[in-house]
């Protein structure tokens, strides 16, 4: 795969699949993939998308975060700019109103777990590594994983997996909550996720929409004003015609079919 494409865009029924595709570079955030990431957001103009699937080609790496190569050649001030492009290009993931899912395929570092953080939702191979490592070689985080582990695993062991630069076996990362799900040996991780997720596809998009809005919002306000954004969130499922759906539905004793309106 060339990097004439850097970022392969595809449909599977109602889920996008986003595959970064660099193999022959661990699919390493160049500043061309990062742009191709930018670009992707005209997926969310597509109304019958229900969630993103986001992985890497091959079957060695996700994203091995950082194109050091690329990077090797930049001054300090080019760097900080590649820096700041990460918050555009993962931002729109961070906020799209359906699920977003990482299938991490094998190596997840540094910038490439950091990538997996701003996904709702994260599956793994049984032989992935993931970590954020930037401290051995004397940087940060700079793609938001002082920020994002913290609220996965807790102050402690994120001040220690980030100090450390610790690097996870899946079974580990499971463990400590980073991963929703390891998929079995032998079993393909984009189509166990996309297997996994199969219930969202059929689900109430407002809901699901509302949900994602009303959790994201707890880590930013405190409690009482997150229960009242919860209101909010709540009242625009309640005036839905999803929900008179879903309730004639359940009179009848059937599945009930959601049009997000």
């Amino acid at each position: 795969m060339s990097d004439e494409e850097p970022l392969k865009i595809e449909r599977r029924g109602s889920i996008a699949l986003l595959t970064i595709n660099r193999a022959e570079r661990m699919n390493s955030l160049s500043r061309a993939t990062l742009h191709a990431f930018v670009g992707a957001k005209r997926i969310l103009d597509e109304s019958d998308i229900r969630a993103i699937v986001l992985t890497g080609a091959g079957d060695k790496a996700f994203c091995a975060g950082a194109d050091l190569k690329e990077r090797k050649g930049m001054a300090e001030n080019d760097v900080r700019a590649q820096v700041k492009l990460y918050r555009e290009a993962f931002g729109w993931l961070d906020d799209a109103p359906v699920p977003v899912i990482a299938a991490i395929n094998g190596v997840a570092l540094g910038g490439g777990l950091e990538l997996a953080l701003v996904c709702d939702l994260r599956v793994a191979a049984p032989n992935a590594i993931l970590g954020l490592p930037e401290v051995t070689i004397g940087i940060i985080p700079g793609a938001g994983g002082t920020q994002r582990l913290p609220r996965l695993v807790g102050e402690a062991r994120a001040k220690e997996l980030i100090l450390f630069g610790t690097r996870l076996t899946a079974e580990r990362a499971l463990g400590l909550g980073i991963l929703n799900r390891v998929t079995e040996s032998g079993k393909n991780v984009v189509d166990d996720t996309l297997e996994w997720i199969e219930p969202l596809s059929r689900g109430a998009p407002i809901a699901q929409r509302s949900a994602l809005g009303a959790i994201d919002d707890s880590f930013r306000v405190p409690l009482e004003a997150g229960l009242e954004l919860e209101r909010l969130h709540y009242d625009e499922c309640l005036t839905s015609e999803d929900r008179v759906e879903a309730l004639a539905a359940f009179a009848e004793k059937r599945k009930p079919v959601f049009r997000g309106r």
